[in-house]
């Protein structure tokens, strides 16, 4: 009973199709800054940007600019709390901003921040699903991005 219970909880949550991420910022209205969000990039024609009830569905093909940063910050805290040893290691955030041209026709931008596990199989999902090149903020972004 707890075996077929444990592989239920699994394919349930193994059936939620995309990434988790965090919604920064940008032109989504209704949707405040540091929402959970999850971005589904495995439709042939569209991504699905689902946050807080709101399921937004862009063409790969209205998308015009993709572009990967990240923030580098010492672990201050952990290492004023647990040790110093700490302050040699670097936490690292992924930031994607994402551009497109809505069904207005208006420029319309997105920002979310994506998991260290999970920031190179989304890079490399834009680019090859819009056919565009990311562009990167500096050359720490581009190694993280490339790998």
């Amino acid at each position: 009973m707890l075996v077929s219970g444990l592989v239920l909880s699994l394919a349930l949550t193994a059936a939620e199709p995309g990434v988790k991420a965090q919604f920064i910022g940008g032109t989504l209205p209704g949707v405040a800054a540091k929402s959970d969000a999850r971005i589904d990039l495995t439709g042939a024609d569209s991504l699905v940007f689902q946050c807080r009830g709101v399921d937004l569905h862009i063409a790969y093909q209205r998308i015009n600019t993709l572009e990967y940063g990240q923030t580098v910050s010492r672990r201050y805290a952990a290492a004023i709390l647990i040790s110093p040893v700490l302050l040699l290691s670097k936490s690292r955030k992924h930031f994607v901003t994402l551009g497109y041209v809505d069904t207005e026709g208006k420029q319309q931008a997105l920002v979310f921040r994506v998991e260290k596990g999970d920031i190179r199989a989304v890079l490399a999902a834009l680019e090859a699903r819009t056919g565009r090149r990311i562009e990167y903020q500096d050359a720490e972004a581009r190694k993280a991005g490339k790998g």
